[in-house]
């Protein structure tokens, strides 16, 4: 028997004041040929600390683009060889999102943002613990989405919180082909 996560109470109490809104909206996603973009998982990254599944997304193509470089470049120790993938448009549809649109606004909820996307792959866990509690807590408080600045470009991410938002929130748009690297 598992024991009940303690949460951080002054972190609640700051999501809890915080507006959250509907949310309808274009997201871009990269995903390895023969993967499911609308598949979500729950690997422990920046938005997620394994305990609930989540879909990462970007508001903008290129947002996509450069998290999925960032993975394949500098950040994965193994970068496989040939891999096809191919750039997916959703539509996200989401009745509770939580949206912090700064650097600011996730360092007022404890967020270290002097190393904001700064560390490698390999040292990730020095930097996620709070952006981790930040999203376990807003999912907690019934929120299924975060709007966020991206650590990787000027385009902000989607993080979907895919049990609180269900299956219909989620529609596969387009594939646009495969990616291409400039």
């Amino acid at each position: 028997m598992s024991r009940p996560r303690a949460r951080d109470a002054a972190l609640l109490d700051a999501l809890e004041a915080l507006p959250h809104a509907p949310l309808d909206t274009t997201a871009w996603r990269i995903t390895r040929e023969g993967r499911d973009p609308l598949a979500c998982f729950n690997a422990g990254g920046r938005w997620d600390d394994g305990s609930f599944d989540v879909l990462y997304t970007s508001l903008h193509p290129e947002g996509a683009r450069a998290e999925l470089h960032f993975h394949l470049s500098a950040g994965q120790p193994v970068v496989p060889s040939k891999p096809v993938y191919r750039l997916h448009e959703l539509r996200i549809r989401l009745a509770a999102c939580l949206t912090l649109p700064s650097l600011e606004a996730l360092a007022a909820l404890g967020v270290q943002t002097a190393r904001y996307g700064q560390l490698s792959y390999a040292e990730r866990q020095r930097e996620y613990p709070r952006t981790q509690d930040v999203a376990e807590a807003a999912q907690f408080l019934g929120r299924d989405g975060l709007v966020v600045p991206s650590a990787r470009s000027a385009h902000p991410n989607l993080v979907v919180f895919c049990a609180a938002a269900g299956e219909a929130a989620r529609v596969h748009l387009a594939d646009h082909g495969p990616v291409r690297w400039r």
